[in-house]
């Protein structure tokens, strides 16, 4: 039995969250938005990667020491320009990542009755395979 500050909000309880099991996956709405956006992200998004990091491995000169709030300020810009570097980056992976595991949770449920029984847990699994670096790719170490 839950203690009482363990069990949510009293407005939730009916939702039936506390069995994820019971939660079904729209398998073919999950694999079509991951297509659409797969294509959205080839065509919209990967034609400007190229100069968008271009852009930003721009190197600026270095700020006059004489001047700490300018120093300052260049070496916040230069870490927002990286981490915002990496989201840029990112963003398409993790958009091929999403439009693979749907593929692949549609391929092992499609043609079965199976296909209405996908778990929450299956998709979880899913995402975690496709995210999980295989040896020898370069991620893998």
């Amino acid at each position: 039995m839950l203690a009482e500050e363990d069990r949510g909000p009293t407005w939730l309880s009916d939702y039936g969250f506390t069995n994820f099991g019971d939660i079904n996956a729209d398998i073919a709405a999950m694999e079509e938005f991951a297509k659409k956006l797969q294509t959205d992200v080839e065509s919209n998004y990967v034609p400007h990667l190229a100069s968008v990091t271009d852009r930003m491995l721009t190197e600026l000169p270095p700020p006059a020491a004489t001047f700490p709030e300018l120093v300052d300020f260049m070496h916040e810009q230069l870490r927002v320009q990286d981490a915002t570097h990496i989201n840029v980056y990112n963003f398409a992976n993790g958009t091929n990542t999403f439009a693979t595991a749907a593929q692949e949770i549609s391929k092992e449920y499609a043609g079965s009755d199976a296909f209405a029984h996908a778990r929450v847990g299956d998709v979880e699994n899913a995402f975690h395979a496709a995210v999980t670096p295989t040896e020898g790719t370069p991620d893998a170490g």
